[in-house]
């Protein structure tokens, strides 16, 4: 199974995966019942979750009914312990580059005036450039941006338009890998190979790895952040049975 995931997430393109992987994983879901690990995201129950990765897929990972991994467990259980995303009368939510695990329970909530938007996924409602987002000023109570930031050729500009369609007193959460053996965030954009971009990013669309300085990162964007150590303060048990990163940092940023 592990070698089967990997070649798949290395070689098929992931507007394709994201369109259908959830239909076999369901299946292979049914057999996986159980009770040593739990799903934050779905709630379901399972033996043990997916291997995940590219390169040297990680064990305990993938949901196989939701496909949430180990960061959007993490999320789900930070926005509804640590946040108003549940309980807030009305709130209006941007998700760029939306998981596929979170966008029909989202849609669902009656709470929520919730727009999913990306530059090419086909899993988002608008299509935009987050470097231009396509909203006035003000607009936004909360934004979701994971895992984009690595991607993109100028991320100041693109936090900065995350923090302008955010209303004042609004708040986001915009996660990225981080090398936490690195002090400084490094980038070169003369590393254009795939297979070096991969070597030194992570995976070869990456343009950049993000260091220890993240949060000082965002902050150029505008933001005020809280890296919020979270899931270190929970019980062992705990970020045992739902397969939490344990040393993933919250990134919560406020406007």
């Amino acid at each position: 199974m592990k070698s089967i995931i990997s070649l798949l997430l290395r070689f098929v393109p992931r507007k394709y995966l994201q369109l259908f992987s959830h239909i076999p994983l369901k299946v292979y879901a049914f057999f996986m019942r159980g009770n040593t690990v739990e799903c934050t995201v779905c709630e379901s129950k399972f033996k043990k979750f997916l291997p995940y990765g590219r390169l040297t897929p990680r064990e305990n990972a993938l949901c196989p009914n939701c496909l949430a991994l180990e960061r959007h467990r993490l999320m789900a259980l930070y926005l509804r312990e640590k946040t108003n995303f549940y309980t807030a009368d009305k709130l209006k939510v941007l998700h760029v580059a939306p998981e596929y695990c979170f966008i029909d329970r989202f849609e669902a909530m009656k709470n929520l005036e919730y727009i999913t938007a990306d530059i090419e996924s086909p899993l988002a409602k608008v299509k935009m450039d987050i470097h231009q987002i396509p909203f006035e000023a003000n607009t936004f109570d909360v934004a979701f941006c994971n895992h984009v930031m690595e991607h993109v050729d100028d991320y100041i500009k693109a936090m900065s338009e995350l923090h302008r369609v955010l209303k004042p007193g609004g708040w986001a959460i915009i996660q990225s890998p981080q090398d936490w053996t690195k002090e400084h965030t490094f980038e070169d954009p003369t590393i254009t190979d795939p297979a070096e971009r991969e070597r030194v990013f992570w995976q070869n669309d990456h343009l950049r790895l993000f260091g220890q300085d993240y949060g000082r990162e965002l902050e150029k964007g505008g933001f005020k952040v809280i890296e919020d150590d979270f899931v270190l303060k929970m019980d062992k048990n705990l970020v045992k049975r739902y397969a939490l990163p344990e040393g993933e940092i919250i990134y919560f940023c406020q406007k």
